[in-house]
């Protein structure tokens, strides 16, 4: 439930008086920017440490086995936090928890440079995953914000920026590399960035107290089952975008037979996609709406899996890994813009049930297509993932959430 009373209650300090209903398009735009620059910093932050898992796995001597084993502290983290996120967010405001849990994130990301053994990056990663879980869910309520000062749909682009982020914390991880930095010091340049982002934005941030609801709810209450559906239907997209994450590359390694560096060539045509679509998808929902946007999205998932698995060549697959792309970029945002919206619960403990099933899709998907793999091969797992696509258009066709 939105509080629509900080429409008419501007904060902001210096040359800016009005309300945020009478702001000049121009300072709407700076908040819009402002909340952009979190997305961003947040997808910095885990592209950063993304980029040098591999330089960690060697220094710590790990093997394949466990560095998964280690890896899982980061769900692990987040999984703990969620019950909670929603409800701070709730009590103290998605603007000062985004501003503390985002500081904490860049720093907890620092630490992980510091690991001389397992127990140590295990302990690191469980708080990575706990402070990304808490600005995920406070910088979502303030993209559901800034969309009701623009009356207009704007989540994807929000999106589209942590898209954006990790193609720039790729490439700052190759210049670190090639300068022979080490992962600490790499992340203690990166953390200092994004300091700096929020030293020059935090204060643009909304400043809006949310409603709760007056009757007293139990901590594990049964939740709004709209928001259920919503989740389900955000579980089969990130179960779909989760595969990609983890198993392109193999995919194109084992069943392509790709040569060399066109290895990561679907991987890489994937992420451009979902950025791009991200990028367009606002404009794409004002147009035909979010329930065809969804629908049509659902779809180009399944065309996209079938297609690789259908015709496993390295240009039908890559065209294939692009449809996939475009398929999942618009789907999570405008379910977190649905969710946010929601009449009877606040935003944040809305985007928290949506997020946490959701989030289950990107934990169980890749195992799952592992499991599959060793029954079968890893072509047929794909195509049990492609069918989840189907059922993504068959649901947003049924859900009343979703105009």
């Amino acid at each position: 439930m939105i509080d629509l009373k900080f429409i008419t209650k501007y904060k902001a300090k210096g040359k800016y008086k009005k309300t945020y209903g009478n702001a000049k398009l121009s300072y709407l735009n700076r908040i819009r920017w402002a909340v952009s620059s979190f997305y961003f910093g947040m997808g910095l932050c885990f592209a950063t440490w993304a980029s040098r898992i591999p330089d960690i796995k060697t220094a710590l001597d790990l093997s394949s086995g466990e560095l998964g084993t280690i890896l899982f502290a980061v769900p692990l983290g987040q999984l703990l936090i969620m019950p909670f996120s929603g409800k701070l967010v709730t009590r103290f405001t998605s603007y000062k928890i985004l501003i503390a849990s985002c500081f904490l994130y860049a720093v907890s990301m620092t630490n992980l440079g510091l690991a001389t053994n397992s127990w140590q990056l295990s302990f690191g990663l469980f708080f990575f995953g706990l402070f990304s879980n808490l600005t995920n869910i406070a910088v979502n309520t303030q993209g559901v914000y800034t969309e009701v000062l623009f009356k207009k749909t704007i989540m994807s682009s929000f999106h589209g920026m942590w898209s954006f982020a990790g193609f720039t914390g790729a490439l700052i991880g190759l210049a670190m590399l090639a300068l022979e930095l080490s992962p600490y010091h790499h992340f203690l340049i990166v953390a200092a960035v994004v300091f700096i982002l929020m030293l020059f934005d935090y204060k643009f941030l909304i400043k809006a107290k949310e409603i709760p609801k007056k009757e007293t709810k139990k901590m594990f209450s049964k939740p709004d089952s709209a928001l259920l559906w919503l989740g389900v239907i955000g579980f089969c997209c990130m179960a779909s975008e989760g595969v990609m994450f983890d198993w392109s590359g193999v995919y194109f390694k084992d069943v392509i037979n790709a040569p060399g560096p066109l290895v990561i060539l679907g991987y890489t045509s994937f992420m451009i996609t979902m950025a791009g679509g991200r990028f367009l998808g606002d404009g794409l929902i004002l147009k035909f709406g979010r329930k065809k946007v969804i629908q049509i999205s659902g779809c180009l998932i399944s065309i996209g899996l079938f297609t690789a698995v259908a015709f496993p060549y390295v240009i039908p697959a890559t065209i294939a890994f692009m449809f996939v792309g475009v398929g999942v970029a618009t789907i999570v945002p405008t379910l977190y813009s649905i969710a946010g919206k929601n009449p009877t619960v606040p935003p944040g403990e809305a985007l928290t049930i949506v997020s946490s099933v959701s989030f289950l899709g990107f934990l169980m998907g890749p195992p799952v297509i592992g499991y599959i793999a060793e029954l079968s091969s890893l072509r047929f797992s794909f195509a049990f993932i492609g069918i989840f696509g189907f059922l993504i258009a068959f649901m947003a066709s049924r859900i009343k959430a979703i105009q």
